[in-house]
């Protein structure tokens, strides 16, 4: 039982450190990015708070920093939070802000915080003076809705937690790079070299498509009067599969209609393409023979165009049996 009361005492305070660190956070939005920020709603508990509030654009970084830092100006301040009752008239006349969603009596609860910086009607438990609150950090910000805006943040024990682990984790990319001197810099060059690999891999693999496609035509067969092809290929990726049936549009002779599959990244890639004059003369569609005649086989789905259909499943072994239902169509 003395255990369960020193917790519940914890989220009694850590609720209130959240409460309060609301009001700081509210005068400071208002402060960087304007009068016209109102909150929109709230919640507050012992993990951490979120805080909805009129704003007509994505706060910046900048912004967000600037708001952090009024925050925390404040809680080494230690300033006194004071609660008064008073008449809600009174509480109007010193310019006190009525919290969103709220109904007051004629006698409101007003927690100020500076009279010159946070004077709100609130009916929550605070700290007694800002100082309490330790440490304040942005957790995230965006968009609820037009106009709104919410950010996530959390104060004391668990911003110095959530810190300390942004570090170690910063401490661990700086490692597996070799501690270089601008970490981010570093990264940067990596995401390029990355970036200019994978173009050439593209490269690479669209040339072997190529080759690769051009020896398909000879493998084709007639079958009434149409050109059929139906082969499976070693690909990659599902974009490889497409690359291979672009490759062969080029290459067959009307009328024609091929097949491609393979088992790229571990999942059934099928590729059906139609030349245009099978689809405006005898109404086949590759959409909906993917989708009516492939997908089921190879216990997936897909879609595309009249011409040229993709279709992905989880299972690659009815390739067979793909390329013969769609012969059978012709």
């Amino acid at each position: 039982m003395a255990v369960k009361a020193e917790v519940d005492a914890q989220k009694r305070q850590d609720t209130a450190r959240h409460h309060s660190a609301t009001h700081l956070l509210h005068a400071a939005l208002r402060q960087v990015l304007g009068a016209h920020v109102a909150q929109k709603g709230s919640l507050v508990n012992a993990d951490y708070l979120r805080f909805d509030f009129s704003h007509f654009a994505k706060v910046t970084d900048e912004e967000l920093a600037a708001i952090e830092a009024i925050v925390n100006q404040k809680i080494r301040e230690n300033i006194p939070v004071i609660i008064r009752e008073m008449p809600r008239d009174a509480a109007m006349e010193l310019g006190a802000m009525a919290l969103f969603g709220e109904k007051y009596g004629e006698t409101v609860r007003v927690v100020t915080i500076d009279p010159n910086y946070s004077v709100e009607l609130c009916g929550g438990t605070h700290v007694g003076h800002t100082g309490e609150l330790g440490l304040f950090k942005f957790l995230s910000e965006g968009a609820v809705a037009a106009g709104v805006r919410r950010v996530e943040a959390i104060t004391a024990a668990r911003a110095e937690a959530y810190v300390n682990e942004q570090l170690a984790q910063l401490k661990e990319v700086k490692a597996a790079l070799k501690n270089p001197k601008e970490p981010a810099k570093a990264v940067e060059i990596l995401v390029a070299e990355k970036s200019a690999l994978e173009k050439q891999l593209a490269a690479i693999e669209q040339k072997q498509v190529q080759q690769a496609a051009a020896a398909l035509p000879a493998k084709a067969e007639t079958v009434n009067g149409v050109q059929f092809l139906g082969t499976i290929v070693e690909a990659s990726s599902g974009d490889i599969v497409r690359q291979y049936a672009l490759a062969l549009k080029d290459l067959l002779t009307a009328p024609f209609a091929a097949v491609i599959c393979a088992n790229a990244a571990g999942k059934a890639q099928v590729v059906v393409l139609l030349s245009d004059d099978l689809v405006k003369d005898k109404g086949l569609n590759a959409q909906k023979i993917i989708k009516e005649q492939v997908a089921g086989l190879i216990k997936g789905g897909g879609g595309g165009q009249p011409t040229l259909a993709t279709a992905g499943g989880q299972d690659g072994s009815q390739f067979a049996t793909v390329i013969e239902k769609v012969k059978s169509i012709l």
